[in-house]
């Protein structure tokens, strides 16, 4: 057997923590120069792909490609995109744990945790990155851009199978906390299943029919009453109670959830199949208007609290605490009110 050989790494560096774009030439490509496949190619268009030619800015590992460099199937070029200005997300990233191996951070709400859509240099993988000075690192998991808490990245490429295992193969034990509505007819704690499905392009993931495919433990750890409208976080109702004048009660529990598998926004989706939708979800149970992209007003009152687990390179026994917490729970008034200066 011969040893699988590693790809090729980059020759441009980082830029801002995002990693330059990698095009392999199609083998049975009929173009005469790189030039004309790439402006097919690419969005922008020849004037912008002659300009980029020009500047170099199209690389293979031997180098920059000149404007008339002829067509090479199979050939590698590497670029980086021209990026879309992104709203700073205003708030740090704390760094739990770090060693060789390992960086375990506490994410703010509302920072991503790996680039995607229109979410590049504004994410924790990029950030750390940078503020590290560790371009290799890399994702073991990921969090929901909402949700705070607990994530943990990899330090070398060659561990990462290793560290990812663990969540394929359910050897990590997670914990979340929430803040949600209060039903005191609702039995807890328990274990809810179901068959979830996430579709591209659609924002909201959705129960069907079929073999379950995730599982989550939901306990109660308190619950209290406050003064505020029911009709906060996005939700139609809190404690089915319609919105009247006056800041009526609002019922909340906090919650602790635990869940056995990682399917897209899995936690969301259960506590809101049992009429516990969580404060600040702009999904569950109704898709919302996206807000704007600098308002970081009422966070998503999920956190992501702890990461367990016996350390595959190691052998440590890890046990990684968030030192965050749920701002509805704490100070709901705060929360109800928040113009957006906490993480």
């Amino acid at each position: 057997m011969t040893r699988k050989s590693r790809p090729l790494r980059s020759p441009l560096p980082q830029r801002d923590g995002v990693d330059a774009v990698r095009l392999k030439l199609p083998a049975d490509g009929a173009w005469a120069t790189v030039r004309d496949h790439l402006v097919e190619r690419l969005a922008p268009g020849a004037e912008v792909i002659d300009g980029m030619l020009a500047a170099g800015e199209f690389v293979t590992a031997d180098g920059p490609i000149g404007p008339d460099a002829p067509y090479a199937g199979g050939q590698l070029i590497w670029f980086h995109r021209e990026l879309a200005p992104e709203h700073p997300v205003p708030f740090p990233i704390g760094v739990l744990y770090q060693d060789e191996h390992l960086v375990v951070a506490d994410k703010p709400h509302f920072l991503a945790t790996t680039p995607r859509g229109s979410h590049i240099t504004q994410t924790a993988l990029a950030r750390l990155r940078t503020e590290l000075g560790l371009p290799e690192l890399s994702a073991a998991h990921r969090l929901d851009r909402l949700t705070a808490g607990v994530v943990m990245f990899i330090v070398r490429p060659d561990e990462r199978g290793r560290y990812q295992t663990l969540f394929s193969d359910k050897a990590i034990r997670k914990e979340y906390e929430a803040v949600a509505p209060y039903h005191p007819d609702l039995a807890l704690p328990r274990t809810v299943t179901s068959r979830i499905e996430k579709v591209r392009g659609v924002i909201a993931a959705s129960e069907v029919a079929g073999e379950p495919n995730a599982e989550s433990r939901i306990e109660l750890l308190g619950h209290r009453t406050v003064e505020g409208h029911p009709r906060v976080a996005g939700h139609p109702h809190v404690e089915g109670h319609p919105h009247v004048e006056g800041h009526p009660p609002t019922h909340l529990g906090h919650y602790r959830l635990r869940p056995r598998t990682g399917r897209t926004h899995q936690l969301r989706v259960h506590m809101n199949s049992l009429g516990l939708p969580l404060l600040g979800d702009p999904v569950y149970p109704d898709v919302l208007d996206q807000p704007a992209p600098d308002d970081f007003s009422r966070p998503l009152q999920l956190l992501a609290t702890s990461l367990e687990f016996t350390d595959p390179v190691t052998g440590r026994n890890h046990h990684f605490a968030t030192r965050r917490t749920l701002q509805a729970w704490d100070a709901y008034e705060a929360w109800l009110g928040n113009p957006g200066t906490t993480g």
